[in-house]
């Protein structure tokens, strides 16, 4: 167990393993408050963003009361571990809807939020949605090719069809670190990847009740983006937001000056150093009891 103790309010985290629904066993963190706690948070990781990633964030949030559950996807641990992962991106989605599961394995008894990153956004149909009662996306969007920022989209194609598939019969794992593209991923994932970012219906090229799913979304949906998101476009986080119309979003594009600061981009708002920001652009947003 580690115990934070920060501006006299300490935070106790414990690793945990959570069982996913076909027994795989997950890594995860518990990050818990010093008193009873107001509200609860799973935080659905990036693609290939490890969970001890988003610790400050969730140590941030235990001290403003909630009782927090970090988890890594199956596969994205150790090198060895990526090239003899099989699973694929929606079968990380069934392991984001199991840590949701797990938060409330223990009776909190308190409203619950989802707070997904990126790729933990766009898996919230996946979960149950009758267990949450708030949703938080930061920086999700489509990953369809021609909505990503111009500085990528140019070379998105060519990367996608030829570059990464290269990489990982070579690498035997996505090495994402060294080709400057996202972090190290396990190869079925990033393939499943590639071809829904080769479509204008993203993910729906694999989820044929992915129009179901998503209108029986009835929980609300903040939805917080970034203009200088170097990954996704305006049109990018436009296309998720439309996709989730049923809840409905609650979109917030964000400048860095608005939030006094220089730089964001697509993983800096979790960093340590933007936690001056958190209070104004996360705590509005936290269902709490």
């Amino acid at each position: 167990m580690t115990i934070y103790d920060t501006r006299n309010n300490t935070v106790q985290s414990r690793a945990l393993t959570v069982v996913a629904d076909d027994g795989r066993e997950l890594r995860a963190t518990r990050f818990e408050p010093a008193g009873e706690p107001r509200g609860a948070v799973v935080l659905v990781p990036a693609m290939a963003t490890p969970a001890r990633f988003y610790a400050a964030f969730a140590t941030w949030l235990a001290e403003s009361g909630f009782h927090v559950l970090t988890f890594d996807y199956r596969g994205t641990g150790s090198i060895e571990e990526m090239k003899a992962e099989r699973g694929d991106v929606l079968r990380w989605a069934g392991d984001a809807a199991s840590a949701l599961e797990s938060l409330l394995d223990e009776d909190l008894g308190v409203p619950v939020t989802w707070i997904g990153h990126s790729l933990g956004g766009q898996l919230l149909p996946f979960a149950r949605h009758d267990l949450l009662d708030r949703a938080l996306m930061v920086a999700a969007g489509s990953g369809y090719w021609r909505y990503n920022q111009a500085s990528l989209r140019w070379r998105a194609p060519l990367f996608l069809r030829f570059v990464g598939p290269l990489a990982m019969r070579i690498a035997g794992y996505y090495p994402g670190r060294r080709l400057g593209l996202l972090g190290d991923a396990p190869s079925a994932a990033m393939r499943q990847w590639s071809r829904w970012c080769l479509s204008p219906d993203y993910y729906g090229v694999d989820v044929p009740d992915l129009a179901a799913r998503v209108a029986e979304l009835d929980l609300p949906i903040a939805a917080v983006s970034f203009t200088d998101d170097e990954l996704l476009s305006a049109r990018s986080h436009l296309a998720l937001e439309e996709l989730y119309a049923a809840a409905p979003v609650e979109p917030h594009r964000l400048a860095p000056s608005d939030l006094g600061v220089e730089r964001i981009g697509h993983h800096g708002f979790f960093r340590a150093a933007m936690r001056p920001a958190w209070d104004a652009a996360v705590r509005p947003h936290l269902a709490t009891r």
